[in-house]
């Protein structure tokens, strides 16, 4: 085998632990979400603080919020969540999906991403009024993220997007009883599916509860962390038990935080310093031997993981073999190609409405002082194994 760097690490690994100034203070309880003790935490009854509304805290909050004896959710940014219809399944049902999954895997292979879920057969702007509310039901129903693919032009059109965007809003201010809160709990800072839709079990309802309170951070942003809780310019949040929904430091950080050395003496750090530049997601320049999977510049998050990283590996597998069959033990690719695929990344990117999310993590935009550049490859997964060929 050509010798090479390998490391176990994923793109959704890397702990965001946010700075707060007096964190060191706090005399509770401390958990994130993103590296949760294998044994739960006893926290009945307890005054709980969460800090962060992206996926993990949403579907946090309405379990903590059963737990607790008082719950403040600390907001800076809203995200958009679709209640996700969770059930037990039968034997039948696992019948089913074990004789579906052939066709499900057909289906999949060259979908857009990587799933036997299309879209809608018209585009939102032209479909009727009644026709766009059926499929967008349809969609809610079946809940999390594939709302945020109800019609083809969804995620690359505003006034298509705005279709979607309100339907999702009215469902907020139908379920979250006071109009202030269902306010703050609206994003305004994205079009809908731009950021990750999160999927949920009762997130929003939870709000309804006399024991949670929601902190909007854009209006009291948190000054400091007290031995007792969490003070605002506003007011100080007593909390026995502060748990982080924070995430993480996404696509790069699991990577720039090992951070490989080349033969130069080149960290990836340094490579990677205004934004992550790669061959197909999966090679560096620079860093020979060095292959890296479901990163940036590979469809990664917005697809298929399991099937892009096949495709990825495969790719890697036959480069391997015509090196060794060579007699060459070192493979690195070019800079220029490199740099080529990485516009390639960006171009695609913006053809979509994915860049208008300034705060996504996506972007880099959740981590103090990291490059904002948009990662994935926003081209389709379709299209991913052909280019890869």
């Amino acid at each position: 085998m050509v010798g090479s760097c390998c490391a176990r690490r994923g793109v959704l690994s890397a702990v965001n632990r946010p700075d707060i100034p007096g964190l060191d203070e706090f005399a509770g309880e401390v958990y994130y979400t993103a590296a949760w003790p294998r044994d739960d935490p006893d926290l009945r009854g307890k005054d709980i603080g969460v800090i962060g509304t992206g996926s993990s805290g949403i579907q946090a909050v309405p379990i903590l919020a059963a737990e607790a004896r008082s719950l403040v959710v600390f907001q800076r940014s809203p995200n958009y969540t679709v209640p996700m219809p969770n059930h037990p399944w039968s034997e039948g049902d696992l019948k089913r999906i074990r004789d579906e999954y052939p066709e499900r895997r057909r289906r999949s292979a060259y979908a857009p991403a990587g799933t036997p879920h299309g879209t809608y057969h018209k585009n939102a702007v032209d479909t009727g009024p009644e026709e766009r509310l059926e499929a967008l039901w349809r969609r809610w129903r079946d809940g999390g993220v594939l709302f945020g693919k109800t019609f083809p032009d969804q995620t690359s059109v505003l006034a298509a997007n705005d279709i979607a965007r309100q339907f999702a809003e009215d469902r907020i201010r139908e379920i979250v009883a006071d109009p202030t809160v269902a306010d703050d709990l609206t994003p305004v800072d994205h079009p809908i599916g731009t950021k990750r839709i999160c999927t949920d079990a009762g997130y929003y309802a939870t709000f309804n509860h006399h024991n949670v309170r929601l902190v909007n951070l854009r209006r009291e942003p948190i000054e400091r962390i007290t031995a007792g809780g969490a003070r605002t310019g506003s007011a100080t949040y007593p909390c026995d038990v502060l748990v982080f929904a924070t995430g993480f430091d996404a696509l790069t950080g699991a990577m720039t935080r090992i951070d490989p050395v080349g033969p130069c003496g080149e960290r990836l750090s340094e490579i990677w310093a205004d934004g992550p530049v790669t061959f197909l997601g999966v090679m560096v320049p620079r860093l020979p031997n060095l292959f890296s999977f479901s990163g940036p510049g590979s469809p990664s998050v917005l697809a298929n993981m399991v099937l892009h990283a096949e495709v990825q590996v495969d790719w890697a597998v036959d480069l391997m073999l015509a090196a060794l069959g060579r007699g060459v033990t070192e493979v690195e690719p070019r800079r220029d190609a490199a740099r080529a695929w990485t516009n390639h990344v960006a171009e695609a990117a913006e053809r979509t409405l994915f860049p208008k999310a300034q705060s996504s993590w996506y972007l880099g935009a959740n981590i103090d002082g990291k490059k904002r550049v948009f990662m994935p490859y926003a081209g389709g997964f379709g299209n991913y194994p052909e280019i890869s060929r």
